[in-house]
């Protein structure tokens, strides 16, 4: 199995894990210090060897800082974790306080005192996040100090070794160019915009460029890498040797320098006189304090990989479509079982989620699950981040909701879909707010727009239903997604802040919800593929719009057809007779057959 279902320990921080910290920070004449849960490529996952967070705090959740200072600390996440935080860490230790509402830069400008020295470690704050604590320490009359080697890593004795998990070559079937001919691009780029080099932090980008993958982060199929990109050579990458084997080592010798990581922050002094690309968001602010101090120019702007990547090549395109495919007829096996098992009782949220997982294993193409699945019922439902343990899994019961929002890896592809599924017969008011988010779920997908349009533009499409009716959500409603990549892809999001504009080869995910605290959660997930749209007739300009790709019934148990317009209703009846054409072939008869009872015309 590829998620593990164990509680988080809640035991709280050891205060001797503290003691520790506050004596060496002592020695090195440092009054506080800064905790960000990270590693040194700003990732979203993140190795044992780099859980800082959790090692001092006992916080296992995948968001968070911590501030230390010498009388006090405080502890910092945001909304998902407000219950677990308090469960795990010790109150008398650490101060829990909002991420959002109250940012660790924030705390520090009310509570740092003139004079203090506080400390961080450059390679786990961005350009951007160290700003914020530099402007915070000054508005306190402090001083933000970088270390030379963090100082949780002397007192912690036990570190786990960094992952060692060996790199793969992407088959060009499935990547459709080159690594040769990427990287060739991305110099006329370079050079192009008149600059010399670019760092690349991100290991996805990394994985994307030179046609790799890896395993060394859960769900996450890369290796822990960094890039310097040259205009006019070849490209220095750094890398763990030993995780290369003979014919990796001879491909990537073929296309870059290969060196060792820690070999990559003195390469960086070999730019001296150079203007040098670094991503202010996702990159270390040590990449800068050194190309500055060899006397390169640094230009802010985005990693140049991000574009590339995000707008997918015909074969990405396809290995996609063959991913949701595959991914549909698993999930549609899932849905027969359920369907069969769920109202006999004996279920509960971990075993359903063990469950699907397996349906997928049998395609004998799983690579990963690309996260931990989110499997709740009744009030876990609506928790929209919820993640399930053997201590939270509620029993799925009759007449109640179950919310599954899970995703696979697959070699061609990356796959997220959410189901919203009744066991039993719901009520009215889950059936109306069911309907309510599918409209939203039918404003994306239909929604037809000019080149230029972003996110921030369709994101009110989602959400017009329910706020007709005095609801909403509070997360975003849709991502990027990546080809057998981050789940989690940039730039381009469905979202109030996502500015960037949609081109065709994008993918992004349909996503609206609706929660109900202590009661129940619903919401409806495709992704979709940004593609030309079909010309519309006294239409003045070309059209973009959305080809869904995730291939799985909609529960029709839960629509109010009636609530549903001519157009939506049309559209759930054709989204379904698709499903079946392209995924009846794909299953057993049984499967077929209530295939075809899910995917029957809605009923007045």
């Amino acid at each position: 199995m590829f998620q593990t279902y164990d509680p988080p320990s809640e035991s709280g921080a050891r205060s001797d894990r503290l003691v520790a910290l506050r004596a060496e920070l002592t020695r090195r004449g440092l009054d506080g210090f800064i905790v960000p849960r990270t590693d040194t490529h700003q990732n979203e996952y993140v190795a044992p060897s780099e859980e800082r967070l959790a090692w001092l705090t006992g916080f296992t959740g995948s968001a968070g800082a911590a501030v230390v200072f010498k009388d006090k600390a405080a502890i910092f996440v945001d909304g998902r974790y407000t219950l677990q935080v308090r469960a795990q860490v010790d109150a008398a230790l650490f101060e829990p306080l909002h991420l959002i509402e109250t940012p660790p830069a924030t705390w520090i400008r009310l509570v740092a005192k003139k004079g203090m020295r506080i400390g961080y470690d450059a390679m786990l704050h961005t350009v951007n996040g160290a700003k914020r604590l530099k402007d915070a320490c000054e508005k306190a009359g402090a001083e933000l100090v970088p270390v030379e080697g963090n100082p949780i890593d002397t007192v912690w004795t036990d570190r786990p070794e960094p992952p060692l998990e060996a790199v793969v070559l992407h088959p060009l079937s499935s990547a459709g160019v080159s690594a040769a001919d990427k990287i060739e691009r991305l110099k006329v780029e370079l050079r192009e915009a008149g600059l010399d080099a670019a760092v690349i932090a991100q290991p996805d980008s990394i994985a994307w460029t030179f046609n790799i993958r890896g395993h060394d982060l859960p769900h996450l199929p890369v290796a822990l890498a960094f890039t310097i990109l040259r205009a006019d050579a070849a490209p220095q990458l750094f890398i763990d040797r030993r995780k290369l084997s003979n014919t990796v080592a001879d491909a990537l010798g073929r296309l870059s320098e290969v060196a060792e990581p820690d070999a990559f922050l003195p390469a960086l002094d070999g730019l001296s006189g150079r203007t040098v690309l670094v991503d202010p968001d996702m990159s270390a602010e040590a990449i800068t304090r050194r190309l500055e101090a060899a006397g390169a120019t640094v230009s802010f702007g985005s990693d140049p990989v991000l574009l590339p990547k995000a707008i997918k090549n015909e074969a990405e395109i396809e290995g996609a479509r063959a991913a949701h495919r595959r991914d549909g007829a698993a999930f549609a096996r899932f849905l027969v079982w359920f369907e069969e098992n769920a109202p006999k009782g004996g279920l509960d949220e971990v075993s359903v989620a063990k469950k699907l997982e397996g349906f997928r294993a049998e395609t004998g193409k799983l690579k990963d699950i690309s996260f931990d699945t989110i499997s709740g019922a009744g009030p876990n439902a609506a928790i929209c981040h919820y993640r399930v343990t053997t201590a939270t899994s509620l029993p799925i019961e009759r007449d109640s909701i179950y919310l599954c929002d899970s995703g696979a890896q697959y070699e061609d592809g990356t796959t997220d879909i959410t189901r919203t599924m009744v066991v039993g017969t719901p009520d009215d008011e889950m059936r109306r707010q069911f309907t309510l988010v599918l409209q939203g779920h039918i404003g994306i997908s239909t929604a037809r727009f000019p080149a230029g349009t972003s996110g921030a533009q369709l994101d009110a499409l989602a959400r017009i239903p329910l706020w007709k009716a005095g609801l909403d959500f509070d997360h975003g409603t849709g991502h990027g997604v990546g080809s057998y990549l981050s789940v989690h892809e940039g730039p381009q999001r469905i979202a109030k802040t996502g500015t960037t504009p949609f081109q065709p080869g994008m993918i992004v995910s349909n996503e609206p919800g609706v929660y109900n605290a202590g009661k129940w959660g619903i919401r409806i997930e495709n992704l979709e593929l940004v593609r030309p749209a079909e010309r519309i007739e006294g239409g003045d300009r070309p059209m973009l719009g959305f080809e869904t790709l995730t291939l799985v019934p909609i529960d029709r148990r839960l629509i109010v057809t009636a609530m549903l317009s001519a157009a939506e209703r049309a559209w759930v009846d054709a989204y379904h007779a698709r499903v079946l054409a392209e995924i009846g072939p794909l299953v057993d008869d049984k499967t077929r057959d209530w295939l075809e009872k899910a995917t029957a015309p809605l009923e007045d």
